[in-house]
């Protein structure tokens, strides 16, 4: 009996030990939980008070709160994260509306009867701090038609990093040309054509602005449309502000599969041409409805700027466009998909400097569509004659313009 209250006594204590660990052991990890919220806040609070240079990405302290600055002064709205909680419905996955890269964006509706498109970066890292600064203070001194509007963003005292721009309805050119919407054909010639048009303007006004702004991720799943198919481009959280006296910035390459620029690739030297050869690629797509990338094409056709270059190259185009756009019953069309496709194959040339400016690439659409609305007029009388930009016969060869200056 003695021995058995003993081993009762051992145990009961052994048991009340346990709990009494678990319990300092629970503490101590809400404890740290709690230094490192706080540390994360903190740390995000102190870089929220930073802005990019135009060198490239560098923080340094806002001097002001210029427009030019990109201070934090200058990031639109505050939001309060319970506010866009709310928005969300609590971030419910029902209203995802996609993958920004660094964070997943919903939609939400305000309380003022807006509705908004949330980015929620994945997590409140330096790196993520520095990517939200990044899209917020740009995204905050831009106003163009075909550019998304941005409201604002969380306080930088938030318990998380969340950006606010305007819902734009009618999905993605990607979704129309080859994803889920592709089946209602709802983008004939003519639009497609001024999608490249609009897509172009927004793009000449971000390298034309000063400080001149790289978008650096061009490409159809970034091209937003609203109800009346007009363009909004999306997505700055990679951009970055060009200096005035830079001929390239000197970054480790990001971007998207099939639309970075190869000499970017290679060399490390972002420019304003790495933003031209992508929408080349975006004008191959408009062109031929593929996707940029698709494993299940032949080795050598799994890139769409390789097989595009291959096939305007052999003169075999038929078997790169999409001919349910009338590339074979429509002279006139086929003449412009033409044309359209010779200013793809000068835009994803391999050297940059051979490429055109994105300012000449968009009086070509201009004048492309010119001639799409002339002959819709009835055969383009009282139309000046377009003559068909040149192009050279291989990506390496030289040639001619009038226009075209190297990037220096």
């Amino acid at each position: 009996a003695e021995s058995k209250r003993k081993y009762k006594m051992i145990i009961a204590g052994s048991v009340a030990g346990a709990a009494v660990f678990i319990a300092l052991a629970a503490v101590a990890v809400l404890f740290i939980r709690k230094r490192r919220q706080r540390k994360v806040v903190n740390s995000s609070s102190k870089l929220l008070k930073y802005r990019y240079s135009g060198s490239g990405g560098t923080p340094t302290r806002s001097r002001g709160g210029d427009m030019e600055s990109g201070s934090s002064q200058d990031m639109g709205n505050r939001f309060s994260y319970e506010e866009l909680e709310e928005a969300t419905d609590s971030f419910n996955e029902n209203r995802e509306l996609g993958d920004g890269g660094f964070g997943t964006v919903y939609k939400g509706y305000l309380g003022d009867g807006r509705v908004v498109a949330v980015k929620r970066l994945y997590n409140n890292s330096y790196r993520r701090v520095e990517q939200f600064v990044n899209e917020a203070a740009i995204l905050a001194r831009l106003r163009h038609p075909n550019l998304v509007m941005f409201y604002g963003c969380t306080s930088k005292e938030s318990r998380e990093l969340l950006l606010v721009y305007e819902f734009v309805q009618n999905g993605t050119v990607a979704d129309h040309l080859h994803g889920p919407r592709a089946a209602e054909r709802a983008l004939p010639w003519p639009l497609r054509l001024s999608i490249a048009v609009e897509s172009a303007a927004a793009l000449t006004y971000l390298h034309a602005i000063e400080p001149p702004i790289v978008h650096r991720d061009v490409k159809t799943n970034n091209i937003l449309l609203d109800t009346d198919f007009h363009v909004k481009v999306a997505d700055f959280g990679l951009s970055r502000l060009f200096p005035l006296d830079a001929t390239h910035v000197s970054t480790a390459p990001q971007g998207t599969p099939g639309y970075v620029d190869p000499e970017y690739h290679q060399c490390y030297q972002l420019t304003d041409k790495s933003d031209v050869y992508s929408f080349g690629v975006v004008l191959v797509e408009l062109i031929s409805s593929k996707p940029a990338v698709d494993i299940t094409r032949q080795r050598n056709e799994i890139n769409l700027a390789g097989m595009a270059i291959s096939k305007i190259q052999k003169c075999r185009l038929e078997e790169l466009v999409d001919v349910e756009l009338g590339y074979e019953s429509d002279p006139a069309a086929r003449k412009m998909m033409t044309m359209v496709a010779e200013l793809a194959f000068r835009c994803l040339q391999q050297n940059g400097e051979m490429r055109p400016p994105i300012r000449e690439v968009l009086d070509v659409l201009r004048a492309i569509q010119d001639e799409c609305l002339g002959h819709k007029d009835g055969g383009g009388k009282g139309k000046k004659d377009f003559a068909e930009p040149f192009s050279p016969n291989t990506v390496h060869a030289p040639w001619d313009s009038t226009t075209t200056t190297p990037n220096t």
